[in-house]
């Protein structure tokens, strides 16, 4: 399995101190987080991508490319590709970019995002969101495997005898995760093409996340990819920690009750009873993610939220070190334990070569 951190790049106060941070200062933090990560021995590092305050990383490829200088075997991803407003050309274009430079250390996570005012910005409309995250994806995938590609649909100028540019690194494509929190078609298009479903369970409680995750499954296996249980799955997840429990609940509940996505709503009692959202000790971060598999079987990659809500980069580095050192080492060892020889590991450039040498053999 992959361990690894994601962050949506919120520009929050402090509850506890009133001070805003700068966009510079939150910008700089989320690389120091990254360069932490793989210090501290996670695999992941994903950034969102957001057009709209209070939100900074509206060029995911500048901050993974300068992060990619600055590691050695860190994947870089995304927890959101905004495949909708986002033209499918420049995604082909910036990511095989950063392939090439990271050395294949590179996938990304499509998403549709949760913000509504996104789409007229780039000249679209909102009520067509799946139909343009299916056709768009579905030109993309081309771009990325033939190279010289016709191409004509609903949303965007036709293509004629086009070449994206650089083509991918090997010839292989970064792999694709396809994230959804809540819509069934895009469980089936991940299903359809083969690809990952990573679902962002931060919000869901088990019953949901489980029903979305058999669903892609399923699928998968209806198009031929292989078995159920052979589908790549990841889950999101958002801890806090403290080596004492009550220490833990006192100091994250300001953050917690201000937070701008569930602030001022659930209790943090009600909130962690019902989703995934673990406030405790590592032992209890290990236990609650252990059972993750109870109900979505056998998966490929766990990302953590830790840096949401105004957290200042201190406590965040310390909850990296947490993570690194008590909770993923115990992760890593307890998920392998009964783990199927058909259960495949999570796919990086170099399998997905190899696979591809061995296709060609």
């Amino acid at each position: 399995m992959q361990f690894g951190i994601f962050t949506v790049g919120d520009v929050t106060p402090d509850p506890t101190t009133g001070r805003t941070p700068t966009e510079r200062e939150r910008i700089k933090a989320m690389v120091a987080i990254a360069l932490k990560a793989e210090e501290v021995g996670l695999d992941v590092f994903a950034t969102g991508e957001h057009h709209n305050p209070p939100f900074v990383p509206s060029s995911p490829t500048t901050m993974l490319g300068y992060i990619a200088a600055r590691t050695e075997r860190l994947i870089l991803s995304t927890s959101t590709t905004l495949i909708t407003t986002n033209d499918p050309v420049k995604i082909a274009e910036d990511f095989a970019m950063l392939q090439h430079l990271a050395d294949g250390r590179t996938d990304l996570m499509m998403g549709r995002g949760n913000t509504g005012p996104v789409y007229p910005w780039f000249g679209k409309d909102i009520r067509e969101g799946i139909n343009l995250a299916v056709e768009n994806y579905a030109l993309l995938h081309r771009l990325w495997r033939e190279d010289v590609v016709d191409w004509e649909g609903k949303f965007r100028t036709p293509l004629q005898s086009f070449t994206s540019t650089p083509r991918p690194l090997d010839g292989v494509p970064p792999f694709v995760w396809h994230g959804s929190i809540r819509s069934p078609e895009i469980a089936e298009q991940a299903a359809y093409y083969g690809d990952g479903f990573f679902h962002n369970n931060i919000f869901w409680p088990a019953e949901h996340t489980k029903r979305m995750v058999e669903l892609y499954r399923t699928r998968y296996a209806h198009y031929g990819h292989g078995t159920p249980e052979q589908a790549i799955v990841g889950l999101g997840g958002q801890v806090f920690m403290r080596s004492n429990s009550q220490d833990a609940v006192r100091e994250f509940r300001p953050y917690f009750d201000n937070a701008p996505v569930y602030g001022h709503g659930p209790s943090l009692e009600d909130f962690t009873e019902q989703t995934p959202l673990t406030v405790g000790s590592p032992q209890q971060v290990i236990e609650k993610t252990l059972a993750f598999r109870e109900y979505a079987g056998d998966y490929q990659r766990q990302l953590f939220l830790l840096d949401h809500a105004g957290l200042p980069l201190k406590t965040v580095l310390e909850q990296l070190d947490l993570l690194g050192e008590e909770v993923v080492p115990v992760l890593r060892e307890e998920f392998a334990k009964g783990r199927p020889a058909e259960v495949p590991d999570a796919p990086t450039h170099s399998s997905l070569l190899a696979a591809k040498e061995a296709t060609t053999v």
